[in-house]
């Protein structure tokens, strides 16, 4: 049985599709049935590739996702993932604003699946630098492992 996660922050060119690579990275070698994808809750970069200093750190791991396009949340994504992990609180509270009566979606942070960082943060580095996006893929890295397992298991 396959399962699907859609990763969402603000735009969708960094964090979120940081998120994706590292979970399908992930998966590649262990759950290949997982479907993977990110979007993001504003509309700004639609259509464009993740950010080069997101992309840089991504290749830098083994990982190209210059072929990903930033695309918005739409409420067919509700029904279509079994889980909707946001990169941020506020992201998840637009989210749960967004969410339809009828949707079948888990909500959840990403930090929810990191021991001890339940309810926290992954920062937005699109201001940093690229000891940012380093950090940003680090933490995303992570939480996939471990969404991964938690997703194997249940």
């Amino acid at each position: 049985m396959s399962q699907s996660v859609l990763f969402v922050c603000l735009g969708n060119i960094c964090r979120s599709p940081l998120a994706e690579a590292a979970l399908r990275q992930e998966c590649l070698r262990l759950e290949p049935n997982i479907i993977v994808d990110s979007a993001g809750t504003g509309d700004w970069h639609v259509g464009q590739p993740p950010d080069e200093r997101a992309q840089a750190v991504a290749a830098q791991n083994g990982v190209d996702i210059g072929h990903l396009r930033a695309r918005q949340v739409k409420a067919s994504d509700f029904r279509d993932f079994d889980h909707i992990i946001a990169l941020d609180n506020q992201n998840l509270r637009d989210l749960e604003a967004l969410r339809p009566a009828r949707a079948v979606s888990q909500l959840s942070l990403l930090f929810d699946h990191v021991a001890g960082r339940a309810g926290e943060d992954v920062a937005d580095p699109y201001y940093g630098s690229e000891r940012d996006f380093e950090q940003t893929w680090a933490e995303v890295t992570e939480a996939a492992r471990n969404i991964r397992q938690w997703l194997a298991a249940g």
